[in-house]
């Protein structure tokens, strides 16, 4: 039987055909129905039907009977695993408080909100995401701070863009939520501009005409510089600027210093193609400006972001057919719960008081400091956490310093993970959850993420032993903890979320999705949903936080310009997070469809580099920075700047872990990106985002 679904083995959202037989799924189709995808399907999306029946897969409860990490367990039922972890829990909370007890999960998936509902409800401000202040977190803030809501790029509407900027983001590789990498293909049409900002020249850079290949860390610089240089041509558009924003002559006093030569030296970006990029953005419209995390991942994140963001404003693509659109928001709001923490719990958030953004109450989602988080439980400072859930996150391979992460996680009172498979996080557990795979769940997707235009919704098709869905395990262990969240269970929320579209969640499964016209200019009738109800340019909310209210240019803390000390050992500049089509983060690595495609961890550089360092394509290589070092395989390619070194991220080797043993610690780190990273300070002042990018590092063969 052939059952119309939609696919998550990423953020995703293409349509999928699912074929099903005797209650297992045996192949994944792209749904040419879908007005999303139209058919098309990645790699990961055709191999569901492998993650689905992988015979490595959890398939019922696990409680660990030997020391954290040995691989040693004890088949348990459900009701006794969570009878055991919620009495634990309880136990935890009374003794030593709501705070002492932190939840993770992984990056946005169908359990997401759930996950923030239910910390709310047990009373902790601890909970956290590997992304947020690296991902996401401060581009959806600093949308909201400046335009009064996040846009994402129209490429699904009847007007096509006629330039579209893709700065540090690759989307024919790592599609965002909705924004899926055929929709993007469709817009590469000849006539298009397009322009990448990227170090590398990635698999979407090689379809652009002009490729700024920017000294990694210098986005700001670049940003300013083009805003200056739109101001001086006079490219901006005047009547939205005149009409729609606060802040333009501050702005243009204030950049008026940044000119192109300026921001050549500091990117290392000729000033002639700076000035051919800016003309062309503020020139050529309607203009899509995509951006993607590596703007964030650096300890100047909220003001490179800013300097971006106003890019979209001053040359009037906000909004428009064809730019970058506010979205229709069908859903209602996810009942988080929010009022169910109080005031004092908030307080003691780890980070609360130093990151405003990221952990205070003006944060968009409010979360924990990861590496303040995880200082908390491995130094107890500045109080012990002593418990961890985690819903499909697997920090060990996607939070900085896993080294500091492990014996962090060895010194829990209780840890507990959900996952699809054991991981190296889920080895160190107490307890280890079989989570259902996207086929075998209920669900309600609104696409793009948190701007929804579009919204899907799934039966669950198939089971798998005894998995169960995340959001079932949290309504239950709500249920025996006695929390506020049981008074409403996840299919209760979904009926909830669409009360605004009239229908409920049965009927638009049958019906399938759920997609209406897209209302543009809406700014026109309702404004800006910010304090002026107008764009601002000039932040009058991040000026009462005590935060510059224009952005400025911070040079990376470890840089050939910061610490030159360390160019001897350490001569290259380190990006890390390198995408594949096979893999989602730490994902998928034992599927043999997927791994046979890409079978080892890769590390890009420049020909000139090899050659300096004595590498050839396909060596194994060491790559080195003062904080560590990993082992790789070299991938030359004249397709990054010189001088610049990319590793690929969420490496890890399923086949290590065995019933009989478990890997060691070789295993875990031999090349673990987050060896190389930072995660001390200096952070983000608002969102204390670290340094995943940017750095000095080193490389030769192995």
């Amino acid at each position: 039987m052939i059952h119309r679904s939609v696919c998550r083995s990423c953020h995703g959202g293409c349509g999928a055909l699912v074929y099903v037989e005797n209650g297992k799924v045996v192949k994944v189709k792209g749904d040419p129905d879908s007005p999303i995808s139209r058919g098309y399907m990645c790699v990961k999306g055709l191999k569901a039907h492998e993650i689905a029946n992988h015979p490595d897969r959890l398939k019922t409860p696990l409680k660990r009977i030997g020391e954290r990490g040995q691989n040693k367990w004890t088949e348990i039922s459900w009701d006794d695993a969570l009878d055991e972890i919620s009495g634990k829990v309880s136990e935890l909370k009374s003794t030593f408080g709501p705070e002492t007890i932190a939840i993770g999960q992984g990056t946005g998936r169908h359990h997401y909100m759930h996950v923030v509902r239910f910390a709310n409800a047990l009373g902790t401000p601890n909970w956290y995401e590997p992304g947020l202040a690296q991902c996401f977190i401060p581009r959806i803030t600093v949308s909201h701070l400046t335009y009064g809501g996040f846009v994402v790029g129209d490429y699904y509407g009847s007007v096509k863009p006629k330039c579209i900027l893709f700065w540090a983001h690759n989307p024919l590789v790592t599609s965002a939520d909705g924004e899926l990498a055929p929709a993007v293909m469709r817009a590469l049409h000849g006539e298009c501009e397009t322009i990448s900002v990227d170090p590398r020249r990635t698999e979407t850079g090689k379809r652009c005409k002009l490729w700024l290949p920017l000294r990694p860390g210098t986005d700001a610089a670049l940003a300013l510089a083009m805003i200056n240089h739109i101001m001086k041509q006079n490219l901006y558009d005047s009547d939205f600027i005149e009409q729609c924003t606060v802040g333009f002559s501050e702005l243009k006093d204030h950049v008026s210093k940044y000119t192109t030569a300026w921001a050549q030296g500091i990117t290392q970006v000729a000033a002639k193609d700076i000035e051919k990029a800016a003309e062309i953005y503020a020139s050529v419209k309607p203009g899509i400006l995509d951006w993607g995390l590596g703007l964030e991942q650096n300890s100047n994140s909220l003001q490179t972001v800013r300097a971006v963001a106003i890019l979209r404003a001053i040359t009037g693509n906000l909004d428009v057919p064809g730019g970058d659109i506010l979205g229709m928001n069908i859903l209602k709001n996810y009942p988080v719960l929010k009022d169910k923490l109080p005031a004092e719990s908030s307080q003691k958030r780890i980070g609360a008081e130093e990151f405003k953004l990221l952990s205070g109450w003006r944060a968009y989602m409010p979360s924990a400091h990861i590496p303040g988080l995880f200082k908390a439980i491995d130094e107890g400072i500045p109080y012990r956490v002593r418990a961890l859930l985690l819903f499909g996150n697997n920090p060990l391979l996607t939070v900085s310093n896993p080294k500091r992460t492990l014996s962090a996680l060895r010194k829990l009172d209780l840890l507990v993970a959900t996952d699809l498979f054991m991981t190296p996080s889920a080895l160190q557990a107490d307890y280890v959850l079989p989570a259902a795979f996207w086929p075998e769940i209920n669900h309600l997707m609104g696409i793009p993420l948190v701007v929804e235009n579009y919204v899907y919704a799934q039966r669950a098709l198939t089971s798998y032993y005894s998995a169960r869905q995340d959001e079932w395990i949290i309504d239950e262990l709500s249920k025996r903890l006695s929390l506020p969240s049981q008074d409403m269970s996840y299919m209760d929320i979904f009926n909830h979320q669409l009360g605004n579209i009239g229908t409920g969640f049965e009927e638009l499964a049958k019906k399938g999705s759920h997609c209406p016209p897209h209302e543009y200019y809406k700014y026109k009738t309702k404004g800006f949903r910010t304090p002026s109800k107008k764009v601002e340019l000039y932040s009058s909310v991040l000026k009462r936080m005590g935060y510059a209210p224009l952005p400025d240019y911070v040079e990376p803390p470890e840089s050939p310009v910061s610490t030159p000390e360390l160019l001897n050992d350490y001569p290259y500049v380190l990006i890390t997070g390198g995408r594949c089509r096979e893999f989602f983060h730490s994902e998928h690595r034992q599927i043999k469809g997927l791994r046979e495609r890409h079978p080892d961890p890769l590390v890009e550089l420049h020909p000139e580099t090899a050659k300096a360092a004595g590498v050839a394509d396909g060596d194994r290589v060491t790559v080195s920075s003062p904080r560590g070092e990993i082992r790789m395989t070299a991938k030359v390619t004249v397709d990054i700047a010189p001088k610049v070194i990319s590793v690929e991220h969420g490496w890890w080797f399923p086949e290590d872990i065995s019933t009989a043993s478990a890997p060691d610690e070789d295993s875990l780190f031999r090349s673990n990106a987050n060896v190389l990273t930072s995660d001390t300070p200096p952070y983000d002042p608002a969102f204390g985002s670290y340094r995943l990018r940017g750095l000095l590092c080193s490389i030769k063969k192995t």
